[in-house]
């Protein structure tokens, strides 16, 4: 529902203190060295999560890999990632939320040290790539994590803060060609054992569990997650997700090949053009979260996918690397507003089941991730160029605005909690 905005009688100046003083309050209403736990999880976590994508070029020249297999190897923790956000969500509401946490850190730092110590084939590869999803089911764990920590009032501030820990694909697009240009892209890989080893320990130190009341997401997981998945309101937002979050970590994730390819950049400035857009977008997804608060998240959605259908467009066109830089900064910072936004419309609707529906939302935002550097790869070898991936973006975009109109219709889903996720009417 929209909100009201109330009308402010200062100047810019008192806007700004008003703003701040109303941030400090937001933080101090919960359990903030939680909300740093959860921010930090995240972060080391899409590192892992990316970190084949920002080491595509690298791998690819030492393996000889074709487009298309340099884009199957950056897609494939994306898709794996998916899969565990259901398996992950589903643990944080069921067994604890920071039980799951620790557990998903210890995988990724298996994938971590397999990367580092073997990978000397394509199909070793692929495996890996498997197993570094670990780090794409960390949403699906800082989300409540930090969620449960705070009122309900700031969930989308609080959420979109949490989220902005997918900056980590800054970090691994700026760090990881660097390390590699020093100690091999399997020493670059082993670098990362240090953060994701310091977090293991921080987040077992600072998050506190909250008690988990109201959940319906009790017995199987896949038995509540095919319930869930039956609710009209959440197969919506998994379908928006998929384009938001898919087109932000997809497009990221294969920029260093993109721009490798059709501009001629090397890894190491192809990886920070690329670290550049995922900073803009990834800073920017709490403003969505603090929007959608105020004026309600469905309404500003649908202006969200009409801008981003218009810029994807006009990136596409692939001009010079000035002008192609300035629109994939401004495109993957739509994505990233919308992805702000769409989850303070889970927090909103699914407060009692956010570990489940988050996961769920999330693990449709990573199969979007999945097709993307797919896509884009094909594509290019089919076509010989990468405008009709943009196109297909631009597409979806429309797609998608269309189906806004509809669920400002539906209004909120009535949500009763019962065993069972067929427990929600919408």
């Amino acid at each position: 529902m929209r909100r009201s905005v109330p009308v402010e009688a200062g100047g810019a100046g008192e806007f700004v203190a008003m703003s701040l003083s109303s941030f400090a309050e937001a933080l101090r209403s919960g359990h903030w060295p939680t909300l740093a736990g959860a921010w930090l999880h995240l972060t080391v976590s899409f590192m892992v999560w990316l970190l084949f994508g920002a080491l595509a070029v690298s791998i690819g020249d030492a393996l000889h890999l074709t487009p298309a297999q340099q884009g199957m190897l950056v897609a494939l923790p994306l898709l794996s990632g998916a899969i565990l956000r259901i398996v992950a969500g589903w643990s944080c509401d069921w067994f604890g939320a920071k039980r799951t946490g620790l557990l998903v850190l210890g995988l990724e730092l298996i994938a971590i040290l397999w990367a580092a110590l073997g990978g000397t084939s394509y199909e070793e590869l692929l495996g890996i790539a498997l197993l570094l999803g670990a780090g794409g089911a960390s949403f699906a764990v800082a989300m409540p994590v930090a969620g449960r920590a705070y009122p309900p009032a700031h969930q989308g501030l609080v959420l979109g803060l949490v989220a902005s820990g997918n900056i980590g694909t800054v970090l691994v697009l700026l760090l990881a060609p660097q390390w590699e240009s020093a100690w091999g892209w399997h020493g670059a890989c082993g670098m990362l054992a240090l953060p994701v080893t310091m977090v293991f320990g921080l987040f077992a130190f600072v998050v506190r569990e909250a008690e988990r009341a109201g959940s319906s997401a009790g017995g199987a997981w896949w038995h509540a997650a095919w319930g869930m998945m039956h609710v009209r309101s959440v197969s919506w937002l998994c379908l928006v997700y998929g384009i938001t979050f898919g087109g932000f970590v997809g497009l990221t994730s294969f920029l260093p090949v993109l721009l490798h390819e059709h501009y001629g950049s090397d890894p190491i400035v192809a990886g920070a053009m690329a670290a550049l857009c995922g900073f803009v977008g990834s800073l920017i997804r709490p403003v969505g979260g603090a929007v959608a608060d105020r004026w309600g998240g469905v309404p500003v959605l649908a202006g969200v996918f009409v801008v981003l259908a218009l810029i994807t467009a006009l990136t596409g066109s692939l001009p010079a690397l000035p002008w192609a830089l300035g629109l994939l900064v401004l495109t993957i910072a739509v994505m990233g507003f919308g992805n702000g936004v769409i989850f303070q419309i889970v927090s909103e609707w699914f407060p009692n089941e956010i570990g489940l529906a988050s996961g769920l939302v999330g693990a449709a935002g990573g199969i979007g991730g999945f097709l993307v550097p797919i896509g884009f790869g094909l594509l290019r070898e089919g076509t010989g160029t990468f405008v009709f991936g943009f196109a297909g973006l631009a597409v979806a975009s429309v797609i998608a605005a269309m189906t806004v109109s509809p669920v400002l219709r539906w209004g909120p889903p009535g949500v009763v909690s019962s065993p069972n996720a067929g427990g929600f009417s919408r």
